[in-house]
């Protein structure tokens, strides 16, 4: 293009140009650079006496995210493009090196352009090239759970070992929202002993250095560094250089990373960035700038034995609205990591007992759309609308995934159990845990008026507590059974339902219009549809004040859907009210009373249910929900003095202030104090939700918000527009509250929410012999501080990888006991580690290795 101007122009990033615009409408802008850079026009500037002490290896870089304000399929041209970009750029500069990461990028060139994949690899052998982040993608690392951020590394590292025979060594999630503290033990298994960040940034976060030693609670370390300024850079390098050392003097280290290059739409060095880099190399009293990597730049420091601080937290927070923001993808999100992890176990277990098939391409296929599904953009709710119905087919297909290989795996094993008695209805139940589960379990059977009588039985006839409830269907004669059912561990047992007569049940539940009771709680409900609970047990009130609980409280939310420098929500403006109460299910096993409650245009309907010898108290909720620039919140103010609020995190827990601000954490969150001067506390466990606060000793769950797709300030809203809204219309999920006496670790807190998360599996049996036995065990742990988070096949082989995690914090032993393989495994573990084991199935030979399934 020909020139009209002596000036220079260059690109501002869409993400830094949406920070610095007013208007907001545009995505770029150009500038002339000697207009931004007065006195050093150029490239010629004074620079300070100290300027030569400083050494910036600078980075060609381009952030690419596959989907944010464009569709995942223009995401993919895009990574073509920008590597491109890169590639030509190497072979006009010799020294120009390059860094990438995400291991779903280089899957897609594999896939459609098997030319460029050559050619990375050739400049990935001269270590220009430099493969970073071991990741299927730069994910959200608050959201995921545990065992999604281990596969993570799993499908990422094994992929750039395949693709390039090597792994990446540096873990890389700079425009992430926030770090779980757990992380460096996970980066250390997944064989990463740096990490490279930026946000939260300095006026988001103190930290004491940018280059620091990150610990997880179990002790594990990785040498981290926060980008200073940016992660993009399309402007000639000597202002950001500039900015660098004005800014971040007071450093251990006189050596930084500078990044360069357009990104989050990709691009990557531009030729006015390299030009700029080879004049600042020569212009004198400058500081000492080279091409460089990643990989080149820690291989430096880590040779200068440099004294660095030690960072013993997580690195919050940024954007506290992405916890709640898009409701269908944060409980598709814990759904789908849920279910698959159940039917892994399942099948792997399943394939060596009794034969069933380990589906493991369906696997890997349905665990590589989850995991790109937690994109940071994806995940966080912050990507444009079009994209929820992606999300929405990707978890379709993943709980598919795992629901197939679930019930044709049990399938397996109920064809070999005899069910031999064509007057009686049988299920087999199977329980995924490995400890034993006692279980109020529902089925619907055809079961018509000619049965005068019902009884339900085990497999040594004994008569199991069991109540009728309507069918979920209105025609014919299908009918719901709730019976109560012990379950071993990790293992099934066959029920039997006849028409015979059933002995009386004792301490069942007891329900009226208003009230459910069983033999610890009795639960009340006010006008307004809150609930209270008394402990029978203490004598006292859950709620504070003996008031209720469950306040679903209507909060002013005019942020963006970031919710960017926003640290609580607290601008309350109203309640649900005008509640309507209903007994909808009564019987000794389970009782049912249904709240419909209203504000504004929304409504609220909760189905609060009690069953026989439950300490968890369950909700059902359905939010019709119809508010803008609102936020929902559930309140639950715990009858306690000097509260500490504990969060559940990805393999692992973190206490955190009661002082109102907004906070990220997992599938449940516990409040605990003195009450009367001994220690009592509340538990809620959810399935979908990920925002929570606890201001003292009131905790709440961020239910809903309602903010108009991807707005990012500083554009201000004009509400005559037809904006389209975030979740808007009705969406469902379950809530189970533990009141508890004593600790919520005596209370195995972690074991109730893997018990809610993953709920016992029935099948139907027809009529036909088998030579199992009509109950029996597979696996179990002797230790509940041990947590089987995963069972499955390896991934070179037909081994069986089996994942423990001690979750309490606390230094244990433990055996695990393989019936199914007459072996036994016994070991000693860290607080809060994580260890694998492989065991070769033929030799039964088991050993430790890495989350990389590596010795």
């Amino acid at each position: 293009m020909k020139k009209t101007s002596s000036a220079t122009y260059s690109f501002l990033s869409r993400r830094d140009f949406i920070h610095q615009t007013a208007a907001g409408t545009a995505l770029m802008t150009i500038v002339p650079v000697n207009t931004l850079f007065a006195g050093q026009a150029d490239g010629q500037g004074s620079w300070p006496a100290n300027a030569p002490e400083y050494r910036f290896h600078m980075i060609g870089h381009a952030h690419i995210d596959p989907v944010w304000l464009w569709p995942w399929s223009e995401g993919m041209s895009v990574v073509h493009s920008t590597f491109q970009s890169a590639l030509d750029r190497m072979n006009e500069t010799p020294d120009f090196a390059f860094v990438a990461s995400s291991a779903q990028f280089y899957h897609w060139v594999e896939e459609n352009d098997p030319e460029m994949l050559a050619q990375i690899k050739k400049r990935v052998e001269e270590g220009r090239w430099n493969i970073v982040g071991g990741w299927w993608v730069e994910p959200d690392v608050n959201i995921p759970g545990g065992e999604a951020m281990v596969r993570q590394g799993l499908y990422g590292q094994k992929t750039f070992e395949r693709l390039f025979g090597r792994k990446a060594k540096i873990a890389f999630n700079p425009d992430s929202f926030g770090h779980a503290g757990t992380l460096p033990q996970i980066l250390n298994l997944q064989g990463m002993k740096h990490y490279v960040f930026m946000r939260p940034g300095p006026h988001e976060k103190e930290i004491p250095a940018s280059l620091f030693w990150w610990k997880s609670p179990d002790g594990s370390k990785v040498l981290t560094y926060r980008i200073p300024i940016s992660y993009n850079e399309t402007q000639p390098v000597n202002r950001r250089v500039e900015q660098i050392m004005d800014r971040f003097q007071n450093e251990p280290m006189k050596s930084f990373m500078a990044y360069y290059g357009a990104g989050d739409h990709g691009g990557g060095a531009t030729k006015e960035n390299i030009q700029s880099i080879e004049e600042l190399k020569t212009e004198q009293g400058a500081p000492q700038v080279i091409f460089s990597t990643m990989d080149r730049y820690f291989d430096e420091i880590e040779k200068q034995n440099l004294d660095l601080p030690t960072v013993t937290e997580d690195l919050q927070h940024h954007a506290q609205g992405c916890y709640t923001a898009e409701i269908d993808i944060k409980k598709g999100n814990r759904h789908s990591e849920a279910d698959l992890i159940t039917a892994e176990k399942l099948s792997a277990l399943g394939s060596l007992a009794w034969g069933a098939k380990y589906p493991k391409n369906e696997f890997t296929l349905a665990w590589q759309r989850v995991l790109f599904l937690q994109f940071h953009d994806s995940l966080a709710g912050t990507s444009l609308p079009e994209h929820s119905v992606t999300a929405k087919e990707g978890y379709g297909f993943a709980l598919d995934t795992a629901h197939q290989a679930t019930y044709k795996t049990i399938q397996k094993l109920e064809w070999q159990i005899a069910s031999e008695d064509p007057g009686s209805e049988y299920l087999v139940i199977f329980n995924p845990h490995a400890w034993e589960v006692k279980k109020a379990v529902e089925y619907d059977f055809n079961w018509n008026d000619r049965h005068t009588s019902s009884r339900v039985e085990d497999e040594n006839g004994n008569p199991l507590a069991h109540q009728w409830a309507a069918g979920t269907t209105e025609t014919g004669s299908r009918k719901k059974l709730i019976t109560e059912v012990a379950l071993p561990a990790f293992g099934y047992r066959q029920i039997r339902l006849l028409d015979a007569e059933s002995p009386a049940i004792k301490n069942g539940v007891t329900a009226t219009s208003d009230t459910l009771e069983n033999e610890f709680y009795k639960i009340s409900f006010s006008e307004n549809g809150e609930i209270g609970i008394l402990d029978k047990q203490t004598g006292n009130e859950v709620f504070a004040g003996g008031k209720t609980g469950c306040k679903a409280v209507v909060i002013n939310d005019p942020s963006d859907t970031w919710s960017h420098d926003v640290k609580a929500f607290s601008d309350e403006i109203g309640a649900f009210g005008n509640a309507k109460i209903k007994l909808i299910l009564e019987g000794p096993v389970k009782g049912t009373i249904r709240v419909v409650s209203n504000y504004g245009n929304s409504t609220l309907t909760t189905d609060w249910s009690l069953s026989k010898g439950s300490r968890n108290i369950e909700a059902n909720v359905s939010l019709n929900w119809h508010e803008h620039l609102k936020m929902l919140k559930f309140s639950f103010p715990a009858a306690i003095e000097s509260p500490t609020a504990t969060y559940e995190v990805p393999y692992g827990h973190i206490v955190r202030d009661t002082n109102g601000d907004e906070n990220p954490g997992q599938r449940w969150i516990d409040v605990s104090g003195q009450q009367n001067g001994k220690t009592f506390g509340l538990t809620v466990i959810n399935d979908a939700k990920y925002g929570y606060n606890v201001i003292r000793n009131d905790l709440r769950i961020s239910v809903a918000r309602s903010a108009v797709f991807a707005h990012h300030r500083p554009k201000e809203l004009n509400l005559e527009n037809a904006y389209q809204w975030m979740d808007q219309g009705i969406h469902t999920f379950r809530m189970a509250l533990v009141p508890h006496s004593g600790s919520w670790k005596e209370n195995q807190v972690v074991r109730l929410a893997e018990e809610f998360m993953a709920p016992p599996i029935s099948i139907y049996q027809g009529i036909h012999g088998g030579k199992l036995p009509k109950s029996g065990s597979f696996l179990s742990v002797d230790n509940p501080n041990i947590i089987v988070s995963a069972i499955k096949q390896a991934e070179d082989n037909d081994d069986i990888v089996i994942r423990c995690v001690e979750t309490l914090g606390q230094a244990t032993s433990a055996t695990i006991d393989l019936r199914f393989t007459g072996r036994t495994w016994s070991g000693s573990f860290r607080p809060f580690e994580i260890k694998t084991l492989r065991m070769n199935p033929k030799s039964g030979k088991i050993t430790e290795t890495n989350v990389l399934e590596e010795a």
